[in-house]
């Protein structure tokens, strides 16, 4: 699992299993969203997922999407979760790309956001941001 920070309270993560939520307990993270679908290969089912999170004393937040697929109700949930869940949160979906989309997205309907940061933050977490300025675009 590799993890990486696009801001002090937020940061983004690959593939993450129910036992990893101890490990992710222990760097300090308090609140996990996830972003995968139900029946993704290598992921066990939010209740898995729910119930280590509980275990480990992790709020668990589950906005499933498809890649490259975020509604705008989507994109709210997930800015929900970042502004009341308790921080440091941890997002992750298979590569990262899904929580980092949703993120890049709920930050951007702010008016003060920059933009430029944003996409630098993106890029520095091993992510393409051309792909989020033309999301960003629309």
């Amino acid at each position: 699992m590799k993890i990486h920070y696009l801001e002090p309270e937020f940061a983004v993560a690959d593939t993450v299993a129910p036992e990893d939520f101890e490990d992710i307990r222990g760097q300090g993270f308090r609140t996990v969203i996830c972003n995968r679908l139900p029946g993704e290969e290598g992921y066990a089912g939010e209740n898995a997922y729910a119930e280590a999170a509980a275990k480990a004393g992790l709020q668990w937040v589950c906005i499933p999407v498809a890649p490259g697929e975020y509604s705008e109700a989507d994109v709210e949930a997930f800015g929900r979760a970042l502004e009341s869940a308790p921080s440091p949160v941890l997002g992750f979906c298979r590569t990262g790309r899904r929580a980092v989309h949703l993120w890049a997205q709920a930050r951007a309907l702010d008016p003060q956001c920059n933009i430029p940061l944003l996409l630098k933050a993106a890029h520095e977490a091993g992510h393409d941001p051309q792909p989020i300025r033309e999301m960003l675009e629309k």
